[in-house]
């Protein structure tokens, strides 16, 4: 896990670089930050998107993994974590929340954090997670500049999903197929389109009650594909 330890750290100081040059810009600049990366999220996303190749199988995982998550409300779970991280930390930031879900989902659905943390789990070899590392760090001052604090505390979500793929996959190292880690990488593209939408404030999608889908693609994959 340390690839993952030092992707936490990254983040958190990217965040707090953000922080310190948020009160030097204008409010149009962080704007357009904003915008900027809400259009590489919708790119990445569709770049990942388009190399799913078992359709059936990865629509039935965002529908049923969909359902699966609203009747368990995840998102009204983190946005109660994020309030109360927020009331401990006395902070008065309206986007705190925002700032926090939005950085985990961008960290979390990428390829290069599923084939990172398998890398890593399987060979111990830590260049893939290196690498993020030191993107999430970057991307993380912008989102601490537009967003506030939230971002720095995405790396405690980002520690359990991360790092319990990395222990999952040193487990099971034959589990991870070629097709399996494809069509997961696939599926995360779409939940990373639905969140650059939702980040160029379009249409507000419910992204992280769609997470079950990475499972159940996982699933699905093995047994049928």
């Amino acid at each position: 896990m340390t690839g993952t330890l030092i992707n936490a750290g990254a983040i958190i100081l990217g965040t707090l670089i953000g922080m310190m040059i948020k009160t030097k810009l204008p409010e149009r600049v962080v704007t357009i930050i904003f915008q900027a990366l809400g259009l590489f999220t919708i790119l990445l996303g569709l770049k990942m998107a388009l190399e799913m190749q078992e359709f059936l199988i990865a629509i039935g995982s965002l529908v049923i993994g969909s359902v699966i998550g609203e009747l368990l409300k995840i998102e009204s779970g983190m946005e109660k974590f994020g309030g109360w991280v927020k009331t401990k930390l006395k902070s008065d930031n309206a986007k705190f929340t925002d700032g926090m879900i939005t950085a985990f989902l961008l960290y979390c659905m990428g390829s290069l954090t599923i084939l990172g943390a398998i890398e890593e789990g399987i060979n111990g070899n830590m260049d893939l997670l290196l690498m993020k590392s030191l993107m999430d760090g970057c991307s993380s001052i912008a989102l601490a500049s537009a967003l506030g604090i939230g971002v720095g505390f995405s790396a405690i979500p980002l520690l359990i999903y991360q790092g319990g793929l990395t222990l999952f996959a040193s487990s099971v190292s034959s589990f991870f197929s070629e097709a399996v880690v494809r069509e997961l990488s696939a599926v995360g593209g779409v939940l990373l389109i639905g969140l650059g939408i939702n980040i160029l404030e379009i249409k507000k999608f419910r992204i992280l009650n769609m997470i079950p889908a990475l499972v159940l693609v996982v699933i699905l994959i093995y047994f049928f594909a």
